[in-house]
């Protein structure tokens, strides 16, 4: 079960497990692969598009309206959602978003449900809440069946089995599955076809998330490349959807955006091979009875922060981990979250909304800053001014700290010009600690940094006294 929302049990801070993953040589070798491999097939499908820029305002323009305009949206939605035969559930947190899910398969006397591949699922740790009340949840998307029968962690959000090569896959198929199959990614495919089919057959109930919903008609909107999605929206007698309350589009004319948007930025496709749609209930045909679960779980107070806020535009794509050299490097489960790499560094800690937790904490610090998320984000959200503006947030919350104590008295130093030219004649009798150029050993709190790396001896002369003496006689 989730320790909070999005964050996994026990999991260590950000740079403690990317130690740990860097010692990971085949875990490094998966990912540069699977990456360099997706985002060179994003930058080929991004290059067809002419408009692509101003496709990527018109999303961020959109997302920026429903976050202004949730409140009446989702009121519309309800409406539309329970004039064509739906039931909408609220739920505040993961705890109320588990049970009420729970309380629905109980009543359809269900023990055991096929799930779409759902990002607000895992977050609240639903598939954990259902089996500790009887109630298997089956993983359908191929790589999290992979994941699931292999007791693992998701590492991606499009590709959660990123981490696993195919004879990893292999070996677990061989011991869950009881069956001998190769390595080979068609043989591996129809295991799973194989494992599958009977569920999609038998199980009157299926799960799924939601990439959009639109306010003005109430139709929800699934997004897949396998049709494994697909076989859950229709089969089952009995559909639950379990979405962020951020998710909504307020029409048609605005889904028609991020249809273009993320199949380019997730998959590298012009579009989805299935792209699911439902409103309500028909009878006869589908599902007869649906119910959408709206979860907010820290949204709504992450609307209230102005620079933060923008995370929820967030449309789940993944482009900012194909180019992160962060997550390029360590993998996704180093961000102990369902949310991994840039995206999930600015989102997690204001979804579990606590400062104070190390893990929390420390994802905003799990960047370099380069700028490349923003680059590729299909709605604009600027990562880099997030990360600074939730760094500022953890500073504050510590409080009065060896560090920020030393940014004080530095900022107290640069003010003026006369404590900084008296401040680097004092740093210049360093020098006599040198040995050939390099200070290798400083008392603390400088012995941080010598015990693993040299200090260029300091100048016996200033910039400032150097200019002085030979510059300003010209």
């Amino acid at each position: 079960m989730a320790r909070n929302p999005v964050t996994w049990l026990g999991s260590p801070t950000f740079p403690k497990a990317a130690r740990e993953a860097l010692q990971d040589t085949q875990l490094r070798q998966n990912l540069r692969k699977a990456t360099g491999t997706i985002r060179g097939r994003r930058e080929s499908a991004v290059a067809e598009m002419t408009d692509w820029e101003m496709l990527r305002v018109a999303g961020e323009q959109i997302k920026d309206d429903v976050l202004a305009r949730l409140d009446t949206l989702l009121v519309q939605l309800e409406e539309t959602v329970t004039a064509r035969g739906g039931v909408v559930h609220w739920a505040r947190d993961a705890e109320e978003a588990n049970r009420i899910v729970l309380d629905l398969c109980r009543a359809e006397q269900a023990d055991e449900v096929v799930k779409v591949k759902s990002m607000a699922t895992a977050e609240i740790g639903l598939n954990e809440a259902l089996e500790a009340g009887g109630v298997r949840a089956i993983e359908t998307d191929l790589a999290e069946l992979i994941v699931q029968l292999g007791d693992d962690r998701p590492s991606h959000i499009l590709v959660p089995a990123i981490h696993r090569n195919r004879s990893e896959i292999r070996e677990i198929f061989q011991r869950r599955m009881g069956i001998e199959v190769s390595d080979e990614p068609a043989d591996l495919a129809e295991a799973a076809r194989v494992y599958l089919r009977e569920k999609f057959l038998t199980t009157k109930v299926a799960i799924s998330g939601a990439n959009f919903a639109v306010a003005d008609t109430g139709s929800i909107v699934v997004l897949e490349s396998e049709g494994n999605g697909r076989m859950c929206l229709t089969l089952p007698e009995t559909l639950i959807t379990v979405m962020g309350i951020e998710k909504l589009v307020p029409t048609w004319q605005d889904l028609e955006v991020f249809l273009q948007l993320l199949p380019r930025s997730s998959t590298a496709e012009r579009m989805n091979p299935y792209t699911s749609v439902w409103t309500g209930v028909t009878p006869g045909d589908g599902p007869q009875r649906f119910h959408l679960v709206l979860i907010d779980n820290g949204r709504t107070a992450t609307l209230t922060d102005s620079v933060g806020r923008q995370a929820l535009r967030c449309i789940r794509c993944s482009a900012c981990l194909n180019v992160c050299p962060v997550y390029e490097r360590t993998g996704g489960k180093s961000y102990g979250s369902v949310y991994p790499g840039p995206i999930g560094a600015i989102l997690t800690p204001q979804l579990v909304g606590d400062m104070h937790d190390p893990q929390a904490a420390s994802l905003p610090y799990a960047s370099s800053l380069c700028g490349a998320c923003f680059e590729v984000c299909p709605v604009r959200i600027d990562i880099p001014s997030v990360l600074t503006h939730l760094r500022a947030e953890v500073v504050e919350a510590k409080g009065r700290t060896p560090e920020s104590v030393a940014m004080a008295a530095a900022a107290w130093i640069f003010r003026e010009a006369s404590r900084y030219e008296k401040a680097q004649k004092a740093g210049s009798l360093a020098r006599f600690l040198a040995r050939d150029g390099k200070i290798t050993s400083l008392p603390w709190p400088g012995s941080r940094w010598t015990s693993s790396r040299d200090v260029p001896a300091p100048p016996a002369e200033s910039f400032r006294a150097w200019w002085r003496k030979n510059r300003c006689q010209e």
